[in-house]
């Protein structure tokens, strides 16, 4: 099959889920590694994404952007390993974490929380303390209710790895690693747990940023750090 070629920000959690996905499918992908920033030139605007957001796939001729109508699209052109559930109630899960990603999971957690406290200083950005301790009342009601919806199953629509999947963890996975993340998973051992479930899978350790980086270097004169919310 033709090479899937992703255009996006190494690190960015809306990269790295169709990354997820093309993995989880054994596809052959490249990534078109963009510096920060990268996705907000005139050109990049002209020529890949009028909105300037990130990723853009082009596989072959076709060329297509949103980060859902990606993963829906890899799911559909390599339909096994299936990433999408057949019960319709399980469906209808796995759409509704995919929504609850986009809605507030990306602005709450990853945009108001993770980003300031693990990326700006990498960038010599201010942080701000005061606005991440006032973001973390409603950071925290998406991750109680991510846990409530996970319940005692193995993944989030049911007992096998879906798009909801992919499309969560690269936002998650990096709550470990600072206080205040810790503090928001710590009460809920089942979200703890899946994280380092979907943490073991192969396609995470083929997608880590240094992986990214080795693979498909960004040529930028500016030093490359760890980015972790831009996104589509």
């Amino acid at each position: 099959m033709t090479d899937f070629l992703l255009h996006g920000i190494p690190g960015s959690p809306y990269v790295r889920a169709p990354l997820l996905a093309l993995e989880e499918k054994g596809l052959p992908w490249r990534l078109d590694s963009l510096p920060m920033g990268g996705n907000r030139t005139p050109d990049y605007k002209a020529r890949l994404h009028p909105f300037a957001k990130i990723p853009v796939l082009d596989h072959g001729d076709f060329r297509l952007y949103e980060t859902r109508a990606i993963l829906d699209y890899v799911d559909q052109v390599a339909p096994e390993p299936s990433l999408t559930p057949s019960d319709p109630r399980l469906r209808a899960r796995m759409n509704q974490v995919i929504g609850i990603v986009d809605s507030y999971v990306a602005p709450r957690v990853s945009g108001s929380v993770t980003f300031p406290r693990l990326v700006a200083p990498s960038f010599g950005m201010p942080v701000d303390d005061a606005a991440i301790v006032a973001a973390l009342p409603v950071a925290r009601e998406a991750i109680d209710e991510l846990a409530r919806l996970l319940g005692d199953q193995d993944y989030v629509a049911g007992q096998a790895i879906s798009l909801a999947d992919l499309m969560l963890i690269p936002h998650l996975v990096l709550m470990p690693d600072f206080a205040e993340g810790t503090a928001m998973i710590a009460p809920h051992a089942n979200l703890v747990a899946w994280i380092e479930r979907v943490k073991a899978r192969p396609s995470m350790a083929a997608t880590e940023w240094d992986v990214l980086l080795e693979r498909f270097p960004v040529m930028a004169a500016e030093p490359v750090v760890k980015p972790v919310a831009a996104h589509a």
